[in-house]
């Protein structure tokens, strides 16, 4: 399945019918007196978030979205028929922003979620609407108004419970396909990983989604390489998994450029917790390993988990060091959002 994470679309409520001009005519009456429906109100413009869905390849195919236009009124007082509302379904983590990519005007992140974006337009009253006692046969309706139109962008980001960041060739998709059965494009040379990628983690009776990206380089913030387009995909993450790969000289170098990127991003992910590991050990020997976790450490600052996604060590290590973050990191989720039920004056 190919993957889509950006698109612009054009969307359009539907307009409303309009108003009816009629009289009612019957045998033996002779001021039937007015009898024009009004019309119906256009369709609604909806978007709903379906868990099915992780791209947004649809939107390359079909750009323009219009929902129903809603009947005309008729006579002997009939109303339009409402037209019925189009739904758009979009995956989660789905932002809907303006044409100038400047508001966020929607945030799709649970399955199920619907928003009515566009309100279809009213329809327009018959001439029964505008008797009175002076104007007892009234020749006048009023169209419907037409409905809402506008252009947009959807963004996706995915939604992760953790996310895998470092340089191209550092053996992240390795990992991904070490811990979970996702099956992403691995090869010997740097930027191998040109979409995102997902895949689930089981930990005993638990699980949790882990989101493989394209590598940073430096200088990415400013478009090198991939650029940090894909980094809006670890936005939503509770922890990040910083992958250093073991055979390059300087580990604390490479370490630093891919913090300095996410500087330079922005959208926390500078403050995001991170777990650190010094990767592919399985090609250095364990003198070089030594040397090389502690220049990293010294680097970062924390502990630095050893590992090789190939050969599978320290992989369970570190699996659970991820599952034990991210159950922290929801405790303190509830735990902030726990009213307080002490006394307030």
């Amino acid at each position: 399945m190919k993957f889509l994470d950006e698109a612009k679309i054009y969307v359009k409520s539907g307009d409303g019918g309009n108003g009816c001009i009629s009289f009612r005519r019957e045998k033996y009456v002779e001021f039937g007196g007015p009898d024009g429906g009004g019309g119906g109100r256009g369709g609604d413009l909806v978007f709903e978030c379906v868990a099915d869905l992780n791209t947004l390849i649809d939107f390359r195919y079909k750009q323009h979205f219009k929902a129903p236009r809603a009947t005309d009124g008729a006579g002997q007082n009939r109303s339009g028929a409402n037209g019925k509302p189009l739904v758009i379904k979009v995956p989660p983590g789905t932002q809907i922003l303006d044409e100038e990519k400047e508001n966020i005007l929607a945030d799709l992140t649970t399955a199920g979620q619907r928003i009515i974006f566009l309100k279809g337009g009213n329809g327009g009253f018959g001439n029964t609407h505008f008797k009175s006692a002076t104007n007892q046969a009234p020749r006048r309706a009023n169209p419907g108004l037409p409905g809402l139109e506008q252009w947009l962008w959807l963004r996706l980001k995915l939604i992760a419970d953790a996310g895998l960041i470092g340089l191209p060739n550092a053996g992240k998709s390795t990992f991904l396909s070490a811990v979970s059965k996702a099956h992403p494009k691995i090869a010997d040379y740097p930027f191998t990983t040109l979409h995102p990628n997902l895949g689930v983690v089981g930990v005993e009776e638990r699980t949790f989604v882990l989101a493989d990206i394209p590598g940073l380089i430096e200088g990415a913030s400013e478009g090198a390489g991939l650029g940090t387009r894909f980094l809006g995909h670890v936005e939503r993450c509770r922890v990040l998994l910083h992958l250093v790969d073991g055979t390059q000289e300087d580990v604390a170098q490479a370490y630093k450029t891919v913090v300095g990127e996410l500087a330079a991003y922005g959208g926390g992910l500078a403050e995001k917790n991170v777990i650190v590991a010094l990767n592919k050990i399985d090609a250095l020997d364990p003198e070089t390993i030594e040397e090389r976790r502690a220049a990293l450490a010294e680097a970062s600052g924390q502990h630095v988990h050893t590992i090789s996604g190939v050969a599978g060590m320290g992989v369970r290590d570190i699996t659970f060091a991820l599952d034990q973050e991210i159950l922290d990191d929801r405790k303190r989720e509830m735990e902030g959002d726990t009213p307080d039920e002490g006394y307030h004056p």
